[in-house]
């Protein structure tokens, strides 16, 4: 199944970017070109390789809040009133805009969560009638900050999901590994419909099984296309569970 919004990811020649100040010092920054010819990507990569900076950038690209969000929360600054140093040097390129479009960023979650909150206090938070809005509609119908962090996770994918353009970055970190196969399967049924893509960055190595997915690896500084299988991440939760007892000897003579 071809990919049915985003086709390709590049650097612009007219926007060069310093390459002794980030984000033009990190390593995959400066032959950035990447075609996405699947409806479902992942970014895999260590802590600091730069997956985060790039899906920030797309999220902004494409005209997303860098908090994280919809549409409805540009200019929220619900989280940090951080910009993307990256965006304006890339270019993303569409075979066609969504209709929708979301960006799932853990790590401002709670932020979100108290912007709904905030809305729901708010008596000039009205729909395009004058009548009064819930928040709450597209969100579960409850707030989130009444949820487990894994809760509020998921009631955001099953409610705020629907067809369009999905960005996720580490949709894993508060969700059991069973509840990351619930992720998959959401994922699985979204793309079926032909009208869904989702790109996100991750560490794990349950939501790198999706089958078919493009995973784009950021070390060994230049972007790669690899398998599930040669992925660090794979490699060292395969080992450490097939034998534990020789990592831990290998942990603790290292200290």
């Amino acid at each position: 199944m071809n990919t049915p919004y985003i086709t390709s990811i590049s650097l612009k020649e007219e926007y060069p970017l310093d390459s002794n100040r980030f984000p033009g010092n990190l390593s995959f920054v400066k032959g950035l070109n990447l075609e996405l010819k699947t409806p479902a990507v992942f970014f895999v990569g260590e802590n600091g390789s730069g997956k985060s900076t790039l899906l920030e950038a797309i999220a902004v690209a494409a005209g997303l809040p860098i908090a994280g969000g919809g549409t409805n929360e540009l200019g929220a600054n619900h989280a940090y009133e951080e910009e993307s140093l990256l965006a304006s040097s890339i270019r993303v390129a569409f075979s066609r805009q969504p209709k929708e479009r979301y960006f799932f960023r853990a790590e401002t979650q709670g932020h979100f969560a108290s912007l709904l909150e905030h809305r729901d206090d708010d008596p000039h938070f009205l729909m395009s009638n004058g009548q009064r809005a819930d928040p709450y509609t597209r969100y579960g119908g409850r707030s989130l900050h009444k949820m487990s962090h894994g809760e509020a996770f998921l009631s955001i994918m099953n409610n705020r999901f629907e067809e369009g353009l999905f960005l996720m970055d580490e949709p894993e970190s508060a969700l059991s590994p069973q509840r990351q196969l619930t992720l998959l399967a959401l994922m699985h049924r979204l793309v079926s419909n032909g009208h869904s893509q989702f790109v996100a960055a991750t560490h794990s190595p349950i939501l790198l099984t999706y089958p078919g997915a493009t995973i784009v690896s950021f070390d060994n500084g230049t972007l790669k296309r690899t398998t599930l299988e040669e992925t660090s991440h794979y490699q060292i939760s395969r080992n450490i569970l097939n034998n534990p007892a020789m990592y831990w000897r290998h942990l603790t003579t290292s200290e």
